[in-house]
């Protein structure tokens, strides 16, 4: 079954030091791309969460927000005093060429960078606890992306059958067709018949006869619509090989279309056209 690239995951656990978030958005792009954006206490691990994001995901661009809370400010974590003198006095600096300096805050000095450490809580502790979280916030994503890749599925298969109605009139109205193209070739031909070779004028009528054939367009057309249903059905990522059958699909309509000699077939290509668009569309969002 196909998944969706589109998806989205929210995972919160908490813990006796505080909590841990992880917010995963997925939408489609042609390859894996996953960004971070978490504190500087879980950076370390950012490339393991990278490799298992590429165990598990194929294609996709993922944003993925980390956010820690700690219960307490004092048990957590400790005041760098000589970051934050270092701090104050840029700031002083800075507040000194100013005509009228506001005053300097406190709490925001604490917020700038390095002037809080995590101490207290091990790192090991925060970090397992990271890759943990991460790794049921891909889950629910895949979840979630399989949910949606049902829908595509489904969308996808109506499609599929409006193909196959169109191919079933062709073939229906095929043997018809044909034969008033014969009957049409040999009216106009009659006539100039005494002017022309009788060898030579079966021979163009042969050739006439076959580029309005159009069997062997309608066989590929019900060869690739088998083997899209036979990809949905793949466990692994199929949108590449769905968007190159999408492709040869739209290929065999133009052709159908190009060789029409009746009302009939040039609809037929139309709709087929209509339908593998919509198809297309879809696709783009499948894993």
């Amino acid at each position: 079954m196909p998944r969706s690239m589109t998806a989205y995951a929210r995972i919160t656990e908490e813990h006796n030091w505080g909590s841990i978030s992880f917010e995963l958005k997925s939408v489609n792009h042609r390859f894996l791309e996953v960004g971070f954006r978490m504190p500087e206490s879980l950076r370390e691990i950012e490339t393991t969460l990278r490799d298992m994001a590429r165990k598990k995901l194929g294609r996709g661009k993922i944003d993925c927000s980390v956010q820690i809370a700690f219960n307490r400010l004092d048990a957590s974590s400790e005041l760098d005093l000589e970051v934050a003198r270092e701090h104050i006095n840029i700031v002083e600096s800075i507040s000194a060429e100013i005509t009228q300096p506001g005053p300097i805050s406190a709490v925001d000095i604490m917020k700038l960078p390095g002037v809080l450490k995590d101490s207290v809580l091990d790192a090991k502790q925060l970090t397992k606890a990271g890759i943990k979280s991460f790794d049921l916030a891909l889950d629910q994503m895949l979840e979630g992306r399989e949910r949606e890749g049902e829908k595509l599925a489904d969308m996808i298969e109506q499609r599929l059958l409006g193909i196959e109605t169109q191919i079933a009139l062709v073939r229906k109205n095929l043997p018809e067709i044909l034969e008033f193209q014969r009957n049409r070739l040999h009216e106009k031909l009659s006539e100039l018949k005494d002017q022309l070779d009788e060898q030579r004028l079966e021979q163009e009528m042969v050739i006439i006869a076959n580029r309005a054939d159009v069997d062997e367009e309608i066989d590929r057309l019900e060869a690739h619509v088998i083997e899209i249903r036979r990809v949905l059905n793949n466990k692994e990522s199929v949108g590449r090989r769905l968007d190159f059958l999408m492709q040869e699909l739209n290929r065999e309509a133009n052709t159908l279309g190009s060789k029409s000699i009746s009302t009939i077939t040039t609809q037929a290509s139309v709709e087929l056209k209509v339908l593998i668009e919509q198809m297309r569309e879809q696709i783009q969002n499948i894993e």
